[in-house]
């Protein structure tokens, strides 16, 4: 029985987590749940999985639900003794104090927020290895590489390919996303995922960031890296070994599955989801990502590149103004502008964890200076 912790409980990733406990209840326990302000929604999930110890994020709405809360809440439930695993399904860099919570406690984690590792990947994984702790992507083209590089050295590999669905503006012009409504960024033609991410497979940063959480988790260089676009999103990521050999891992578009490995693996256990059959899928379809139309992942490569507080500051900035796009605050190609024009004024420096923090913080301000003139 696996006692586990879910921060993020009441979005996507955290719900998909709960159906998954639901279907294995013999073998997963949850003993804690956090949320960063929707208490009703925590108060009936605490009281459906008969769970004791939640908090919210929110300081103002932990106050009024009567729970903990803040940040230093949220890592105390990260690092529970009793939990033998963590589930950081938070959207952002939010998660980075929780993961490094539950990693110096020795939990497993399984990580669906890429944002943590594409701004302290180094710090992260030092800590894993340190720790002598597991940790296991959640994200769908991770756990593909994942489940494809099982029994395998990371020695054998000559390349991955990520996926990408190409979002719902493929084939797109730059000039027809000039006018591009929230609404519109949010159908997502094959996922039902959160805004924040949703917007990131709009503008294809997702895929930026995937890369640079690619490189930490598999120890790979960004030469090693590349992206293709697969609207069907059946193929989840592809591995080339170096003898010439491509694997791949596919399925249905449903997170439910990596989650269940991220949690169970290395068993296979038997579920109730949709199993899937080729035959109704015969064409599948592959092509390069449109680089001059979405200019995202060149950013977060370049910013890899960079070095240091770089990453971080590229993907705060990227944060903040996929935020103000979702309210109202930015247009659709401001996204990448902004995010462009900050890693612009930047000046990386070595990312110890205060420097991260620090470089998150000026990313922010610096994205609101923007959005202010």
């Amino acid at each position: 029985m696996q006692k586990i912790v879910v921060l993020g409980a009441t979005g996507s990733i955290g719900r998909q987590t709960l159906d998954v406990v639901r279907q294995h209840s013999e073998r997963l326990e949850v003993v804690g749940l956090a949320a960063r302000r929707q208490g009703e929604a925590l108060a009936s999930l605490a009281a459906e999985f008969g769970v004791k110890r939640t908090a919210l994020l929110d300081e103002d709405a932990a106050r009024e639900f009567g729970v903990p809360g803040g940040m230093d809440a949220v890592c105390e439930l990260a690092s529970m003794p009793e939990a033998s695993t963590v589930v950081i399904a938070v959207a952002g860099v939010i998660g980075l104090l929780p993961t490094l919570a539950a990693i110096e406690s020795g939990k497993h984690v399984a990580l669906a927020s890429k944002e943590v590792l594409v701004a302290a990947g180094e710090i992260v994984m030092q800590a894993v290895n340190l720790h002598g702790t597991r940790l296991t992507p959640i994200d769908s083209e991770h756990s593909a590489i994942f489940q494809c590089l099982e029994g395998r050295s990371v020695s054998d590999v000559a390349e991955i390919l990520i996926t990408s669905s190409g979002g719902p503006f493929r084939g797109k012009k730059r000039g027809e996303l000039a006018a591009v409504t929230r609404e519109a960024a949010l159908d997502h033609p094959t996922w039902r995922m959160g805004g924040k991410i949703t917007v990131d497979s709009a503008t294809l940063m997702n895929k930026g960031l995937e890369t640079i959480e690619a490189c930490w988790l598999f120890d790979l260089s960004l030469g090693q890296v590349g992206i293709v676009v697969h609207p069907q999103s059946i193929v989840h990521s592809f591995v080339r070994l170096k003898d010439g050999s491509m694997l791949a891992q596919l399925g249905w578009p449903d997170m439910r599955l990596p989650i269940q490995f991220a949690l169970l693996a290395p068993d296979r256990v038997p579920n109730d989801l949709p199993t899937y059959d080729p035959v109704l899928t015969p064409s599948l379809t592959f092509e390069e990502p449109d680089l001059e139309v979405f200019p995202a992942p060149l950013l977060a490569r370049r910013s890899f590149e960079m070095g240091g507080t770089a990453p971080c500051v590229m993907n705060a900035a990227n944060e903040a103004a996929a935020e103000a796009f979702l309210v109202g605050r930015c247009g659709f190609l401001e996204i990448t502008e902004t995010v462009e024009r900050v890693l612009d004024r930047h000046v990386p420096v070595p990312g110890g964890l205060e420097a991260l923090l620090d470089a998150d913080a000026w990313a922010r301000e610096t994205v609101e200076a923007m959005l202010r003139s």
